[in-house]
Formats: structure tokens, C-alpha cells, sequence
């Protein structure tokens, strides 16, 4: 199982390795341009191409949304608390508390622990997630900069979540050959954001570890207890219960630094988290599989 963990986070490692590596070739990196490429095209696609193309029981995506749902609720409050006692921006880190990697690490870990069935809540768990970090992510990022409310309508990801869910109700599909397309044009989006980030992680100060990992601490033990109380609340049982608990203690998600990037809401630091908070699962998603399996 810790051969089959590492063989899913070292891709991660891999390519923020790689942009740490161009970052110090001092080639020229343009994280702007990056960011508003992946944002308004990668992303889209990637939503189309994953959840456009999954089978979900209504019921059991209901459950385990609500679960989702009530995690996130319940990382609000030290996502609001935490920065107001060390003097940081709770606009900066509050999104790293709600939205954690649940897709391109929780997906296959859920995957691999539990097979089909648990890849199919993770999705569910996955879609409600992503219908919320968007919009409130860029909000919180962005602000006025971002356009309120308006400026996240004209955000092309928004549509492409709503147009998913509907293909996951109706149990309809994309034609073929547009599904390739969009599956070929979202695969861009993972590589890009973790390249982007190893671009940012090589001009960190090392002054900037410590307080990055004690929110990385905070986001993972924090989100294990709040799925805990979700699972105990709802009386959860069996894979439902090992699939919430494996996403609400996902590390930070790679969208948080790509909106700070985009924003100029402290990447460097919403980078440290992103990392750091990876690192750490390689020691504690062992742990808590072993647990549950």
C-alpha cells in the first residue's frame, strides 16, 4: 500500500520538481499567463472530462455530498481563527482550509483503497467541492480584482461545472469525438498548475517552512477531526466513512496557489502550503489507511 501511495503523489513531486528546476535555469517562466490559460481553458475541459463521464446513484451522491458540504462548514472555523492569531490574511489562507486535493490526489487513493465503489464517492465528494472552490476561491482571492459576482460569471469553469452535473443527473454524454477533445485539452491543466508551482517554491525564503507547515499540520489533523465528527453525525459506516475521511484530510489543493498566483494574493506562501501540506500525506495517508483497511 505505501509502494502504491508513493507511486500517486510522486507524479506531484515530479512536476514541481521540474518547474524548481526551470526556475533556477533562469529561463523565464510567465506564471500569469500560465495561470489564465489554465484557468479559463485547462480547467473547464478537465471538469468536462471527469465528471462528464462517471456514473453516480443519486442517493449515495446526495449522502456523501452533504458530508462534504458539512466538512467544509466545519474548516471554516479554523481556517478563520488560525490566521487572525498569527497576524496573517484570513483571505489568503481560509481557501487552503476549505479546499483540499481531492481530485487529482484524493480520486485515486479513494481508488486504490476501496476500488470502484470508492472512486464513485470520492467523485461525488469531488463534484460538490469543486461546485464551491471556484467561485468562493476566486472571491476570496480576488475580491474587487476579480470582479464580484460578475466577474465569476464570466468565468468559462463555471459553466463547465454546471454543464457537467447535469451530464452526471441526466446520465447523458458528450459525443465522442468531443470528449476527446476536451479530454485532451484538460489534461494540460494538472502539469501546468504543479509546474507553475515549483516555478514559485524556488524563490521561497526559508524563513517561510515554519509557518507552512503548522498550517499544513492544522489542515490535515483539522480535516481528519471535522470528517470524524461528519462520519460519527451522519453514522457513516464502511467505505462511505473511509472515502470521507480520506478527502477531508487531503492536503491543500493546487487551485488555491493557482488563484493566489492569479490574484497576487501571497503565492509564495499559498505554495509553501500546498507543498509542505503534500509532503506530510506522505507520511500520514499510510497511517490512516491502515486504519481504515
Amino acid at each position: 500500500m505505501m509502494i502504491e501511495i508513493a507511486t500517486v503523489l510522486f507524479p506531484v513531486v515530479l512536476c514541481a520538481l521540474l518547474g524548481a528546476i526551470w526556475a533556477h535555469t533562469r529561463t523565464g517562466y510567465d506564471s500569469d499567463f500560465v495561470s489564465r490559460l489554465v484557468l479559463n481553458i485547462g480547467a473547464p475541459c478537465l471538469m468536462l472530462s471527469v465528471l462528464g463521464q462517471v456514473d453516480i446513484d443519486p442517493q449515495v451522491f446526495g449522502q456523501t455530498a452533504l458530508a462534504c458540504v458539512l466538512v467544509t462548514v466545519l474548516m471554516t472555523l479554523p481556517g478563520i481563527i488560525v490566521p487572525r492569531m498569527l497576524g496573517d490574511s484570513v483571505r489568503t489562507y481560509l481557501p487552503s482550509f476549505l479546499f483540499p486535493n481531492v481530485g487529482n490526489m484524493g480520486l485515486p487513493v479513494c481508488m486504490l483503497a476501496f476500488g470502484e465503489q470508492g472512486l464513485a464517492l470520492a467523485l461525488a465528494f469531488f463534484m460538490m467541492l469543486s461546485v464551491a472552490h471556484f467561485p468562493v476561491g476566486i472571491l476570496l482571492a480576488g475580491g474587487k480584482d476579480a470582479g464580484g459576482l460578475s466577474g465569476v460569471a464570466r468565468m468559462p469553469i463555471m459553466y463547465a461545472i454546471l454543464l457537467s452535473v447535469i451530464l452526471v443527473i441526466s446520465g447523458a454524454r458528450l459525443p465522442e469525438f468531443l470528449n476527446n477533445a476536451v479530454a485532451l485539452i484538460g489534461g494540460m491543466t494538472i502539469p501546468l498548475m504543479l509546474i507553475t508551482l515549483g516555478v514559485s517554491l524556488y524563490g521561497l525564503q526559508v524563513s517561510g517552512w515554519g509557518k507552512a507547515f503548522l498550517y499544513s499540520l492544522i489542515r490535515i489533523l483539522g480535516g481528519l477531526a471535522a470528517g470524524l465528527l461528519v462520519c460519527w453525525f451522519m453514522e457513516l459506516e464502511g467505505v462511505a466513512r473511509g472515502v470521507v475521511l480520506i478527502q477531508s484530510s487531503m492536503p491543500v489543493a493546487v487551485f488555491n496557489y493557482l488563484f493566489a498566483v492569479r490574484y497576487n494574493k501571497e503565492p509564495g506562501a499559498v505554495a509553501g502550503l500546498v507543498v509542505v501540506s503534500t509532503f506530510l500525506s506522505f507520511a500520514f495517508l499510510p497511517v490512516l489507511l491502515a486504519v481504515l483497511l
